[in-house]
């Protein structure tokens, strides 16, 4: 291993006696060209009056998992591999071994997403006058092609993953403009849709697949992507409350429920919804992005509903990417600041691209989205989004719980008591200048030292 030089490693967790690591370190450091490597050398401590104080005895949120979204054009990246390169990077991505990252939690489009080839709804109709409302022409489609082959492997590789469901739009026939891109959906086709979403938990359900949690609407105040749907709260509030509640309650379906799905400059939407009080009882939580307003806006809508749970479901990267600007941005404000603010869920947008940033529908698809990993024949490229999900995925496992960390200006950080009675931490020098600080459990102490910009993850 590169010797890294002692101001940008920090040190393991040591008994004070014997000085023998007995703690797991990981460093992400773009600017040294580190990226999520375990380092193991042993360093002397040092006199830093900053101490991060980790109590286990101080619980928050129960955190149900870290990831991205499988959209159709992920799928169709994969399948264009050969079948052991295919196999080997679901392995890195999902599995359980010693260089897997070991993602917990993945978001599927219901029909197309705006990184597809084309926007489809599971219902669509030749005649642009025709309705269904029995749902006779309902089916998966598209979706058999793509996603449908690569999740079953994924789950031979983690039958434990967790999946969440999110619609784009409805069948451009229940909207009153008549089409994938924007409108809203006609009070009279409310209650279809409402089945047509059951019908969807269902087919899923027959294939070996259970949906989770459903949101009810990707970005329902963003009707330029393709597909999209306008929703206000209004609607969606009735959508829940006397629609889609009672038809998941008469089909006894458990799949949570959960609201909104966009940015974090609105947490009166979600907050309208909760307040309903037709929705409310239906109602899991709510789902945020944050391509505008503040993390912090998350613990508002918290603590108008502390019975309610928050999700965090995406956040994309732009083409080409940028390690040294990118996974500081992403580590502070998602991956320590969402569960901070409550979050159960860590997602990025979205699982692979390819070099052309290809497939995406016209008329508002997302040209510059750049996956996790890219995926060209069978060369596998790391992205920023990777190790910023590896850094809490590949050891915070579901059912873990926040637990309480102080932190300090310019070093964030955030902690987590595991089942297994182990304790995570994630730090981030977000300032300017190198850190170097202690963090302590009862007896126990790290000694530790961090570059600008740079990411460290300790398990003990």
């Amino acid at each position: 291993m590169k010797k890294i030089p002692f101001l940008f490693l920090s040190l393991l967790l040591f008994a004070c006696s014997k000085k023998e690591p007995i703690a797991e370190f990981w460093l992400t450091d773009p600017k040294e060209g580190i990226l999520f490597q375990q380092l193991t050398e042993d360093l002397d401590d040092n006199d830093s009056e900053l101490i991060i104080q980790v109590d286990p005895e101080t619980t928050y949120q129960s955190m149900d998992g870290f990831g991205f979204t499988l959209s159709q054009g992920s799928a169709k990246h994969l399948l264009e591999m050969s079948d052991s390169a295919r196999i080997a990077v679901l392995k890195e991505l999902f599995g359980n071994g010693e260089k897997d990252i070991r993602i917990s939690y993945l978001r599927l489009a219901v029909a197309a997403s705006d990184l597809n080839e084309f926007p489809f709804s599971y219902n669509d109709l030749e005649d642009s006058l025709a309705t269904d409302l029995s749902l006779e022409n309902f089916s998966l489609s598209y979706d058999t092609l793509d996603v449908i082959p690569v999740l079953k492997q994924i789950l031979e590789i983690n039958p434990e993953i967790k999946l969440m469901a999110s619609p784009w739009s409805p069948p451009k026939w229940m909207k009153d403009n008549n089409d994938t891109r924007g409108g809203s959906l006609l009070e009279e086709f409310e209650p279809v849709y409402a089945q047509y979403l059951v019908k969807y938990i269902r087919e899923m359900e027959k294939r070996g697949f259970n949906i989770d949690a459903l949101t009810i609407q990707n970005e329902p105040l963003h009707p330029g992507n393709n597909p999209s749907l306008f929703m206000l709260p209004i609607q969606q509030a009735r959508f829940v409350g006397q629609h889609l509640g009672p038809a998941f309650k008469n089909e006894g379906i458990k799949t949570k429920i959960v609201t909104y799905d966009h940015n974090a400059d609105r947490p009166d939407y979600p907050i309208s919804i909760l307040n309903d009080s037709l929705a409310n009882p239906f109602v899991d939580g709510s789902a945020f992005h944050l391509y505008g307003g503040q993390i912090e806006a998350l613990s508002e809508v918290h603590q108008a509903f502390p019975d309610k749970n928050i999700y965090f479901t995406e956040q994309w990267v732009g083409a080409p990417g940028n390690l040294e600007g990118d996974i500081p941005w992403h580590v502070k404000n998602l991956l320590i600041g969402a569960p901070r603010n409550w979050a159960k869920t860590v997602l990025e947008w979205n699982l692979s691209s390819n070099p052309s940033l290809t497939p995406h529908t016209d008329r508002g698809g997302c040209d510059r989205c750049l996956g996790a990993v890219n995926i060209d024949g069978d060369q596998v490229t790391r992205n920023p989004a990777y190790y910023v999900i590896a850094h809490a995925s590949k050891f915070v496992d579901p059912g873990s719980f926040r637990i309480d960390s102080n932190v300090f200006e310019g070093l964030s950080n955030v902690a987590f008591l595991r089942p297994d009675g182990k304790k995570v931490l994630i730090a981030l020098n977000d300032s300017s200048k190198p850190i170097s600080f202690k963090i302590q459990e009862k007896e126990k102490v790290i000694f530790g030292s961090l570059n600008p910009g740079a990411t460290g993850t300790w398990v003990w």
